[in-house]
């Protein structure tokens, strides 16, 4: 009976087989294939709602990559979920109903990558083109939308600027009533 392995060796032996048996080239070339794969699309990784209650916020983030890129929404207020028919066509497009919004992280969504201004997520899932009114009314809230973000991104520097030109301001009245 000596010669027989026990039980508790034999569980130590077949962790050892089949860490080796996988094939370290093979998986390699697999992830490589994946990534090359789903370079044209965007995992949803959070959503959530801005202070105001304004917005909803969707964050994306690319399979392979740490960089994020976030979508807007109008927010249902008074109730309705007519006032946020564009959040409405987007959880359409994903498949995902307004109810169950926790299945909408971990959505792929289609998006393709300028350099010059990055991530845009398939026209499908964020605009409809059907509707004239509703493509006048997202162009202007799309102009609203990235003027809002321009000054979000560059508000320190703005209050800055703001600071600096008043004192300018405040020296030169100063200089032209004692002078």
């Amino acid at each position: 009976m000596s010669d027989r392995p026990s039980r508790e060796q034999r569980p130590s032996e077949t962790t050892s087989r089949s860490t080796s048996a996988v094939d370290a080239d093979l998986k390699r070339r697999l992830e490589e294939a994946y990534l090359n794969d789903e370079e044209d699309v965007l995992v949803v990784s959070a959503v959530r709602s801005t202070a105001d209650g304004d917005e909803v916020v969707v964050e994306f983030r690319p399979p392979h990559g740490d960089a994020t890129h976030t979508e807007r929404f109008s927010a249902p207020k008074r109730g309705s979920l007519e006032e946020c028919a564009d959040l409405l066509r987007f959880l359409d497009a994903a498949g995902v109903s307004p109810l169950d919004l926790d299945e909408l992280v971990g959505t792929r969504v289609p998006a393709t990558f300028d350099p010059e201004t990055g991530w845009r997520v398939d026209p499908a899932y964020v605009s409809s083109k059907d509707d004239p009114e509703s493509n006048v009314r997202s162009r202007l809230t799309g102009r609203w939308r990235g003027s809002v973000g321009w000054l979000r991104t560059y508000r320190d520097w703005l209050i800055v600027i703001l600071l600096v030109g008043f004192e300018l301001l405040l020296v030169v009245v100063l200089i032209l009533l004692f002078a």
